[in-house]
Formats: C-alpha cells, structure tokens, sequence
C-alpha cells in the first residue's frame, strides 16, 4: 500500500496526541481502585492494560531508535507499507481487527501495579514516541525493519512498526476506558 509519508506522521502524532490526553483526562488522576479494578468481564484493570502496552514500548521503542539510526536519510513523499506490516496493523487494529487475542507470556501484565509508575512510563513512552516520529520525517521509513517482539529474525518496515504500535495503543486504551 502506497501512502504519503508526511500525511502519514501528521496522522500519527495527531492519534498520538489524542491518547496522551485520554490517559491524562481519564486515568491520571483516577482513584486507585478504579485504576486497580478487573473489568466486569473478567479482563484486565484499567492498569494491567497500561502495563501491557509498556511491555510492548520497552521492547519496541529501543528497536525504534535503533532503526532510525540505520534509516536512510530521505525526503521522499512517499510510505510503501509492507504487506506483512499491514496485515498486523489491520488484525490489531479495533476498527478492522475483531478478534481477541491471547498476550504473549512476556507481556502479561501483573496485578497490584504501581499506579503513578504505570502511567508516568506510559506518558513517558509516548513522548518518546512522538519524538521518533517527529525524527522519521527526514527518513525513508521503508528503508530500515524492525525486527517483531513475537519473532525477532522477521522484520517490519519502520513507517509499518508505528502504524501498528498505535493501532495496539488504540485497542488497549479502549479496552481500559470500557472500565471507567
């Protein structure tokens, strides 16, 4: 899928931007049982979902970096999404992606959680995130993969990594607001 790479990052930071406020507006200063409470289905706290979606940024931000680092240095206009990027930003995504899935035993997150460190390294991450996107501008974002948290020899295309880690972002936070 060709997309423009600058229309693109604009998306993003501004996706991003609207889930740093969420969680500001809706779990920051949130009572410690609401935050710590299971869902009524049975899923996870609103902080279980936060944590998870930590694991996923302590693996993924440095490898982020890292590609940055090797991306060649490019302003073309122009994002080619990979096929299989696109397939796991589509399955994770709550627009398009129905199905449930099971965490991986690494990113299970654990009861009892801190609240204050839960969501200050959550807000931490994203602004980490909205600073490696702002730096993606000025780099061909197909050029340099990121190897996949689930199988670290297969890899996705930088512009792909981001499309996915905020369509992950997305379905979590909707998951913890369902607490609420």
């Amino acid at each position: 899928m060709k997309l423009d790479k600058y229309k693109l990052i604009e998306e993003l930071l501004a996706e991003l931007k609207i889930q740093i406020a969420m969680v500001k507006e809706n779990f920051e200063n949130a009572p410690e049982a609401v935050l710590q409470n299971p869902s009524v289905s049975g899923g996870w706290s609103i902080l279980q979902c936060l944590d998870h979606l930590n694991s996923y940024g302590v693996y993924y931000l440095p490898q982020i970096s890292n590609a940055l680092n090797r991306a060649k240095i490019s302003n073309t206009a122009v994002f080619r999404s990979g096929w299989l990027g696109d397939y796991f930003t589509r399955i994770m995504s709550p627009e398009t992606g129905t199905k449930k899935f099971k965490a991986f035993k690494d990113h299970e997150p654990a009861k009892g959680l801190d609240s204050k460190r839960v969501i200050s390294e959550f807000l931490r991450q994203e602004e980490l995130l909205l600073r490696y996107l702002s730096e993606a501008k000025n780099v061909d974002m197909a050029s340099a993969k990121v190897p996949l948290s689930i199988s670290p020899w297969i890899g996705i295309r930088l512009g792909d990594t981001f499309r996915f880690l905020l369509a992950h972002n997305r379905r979590h936070l909707l998951q913890a607001k369902r607490n609420l």
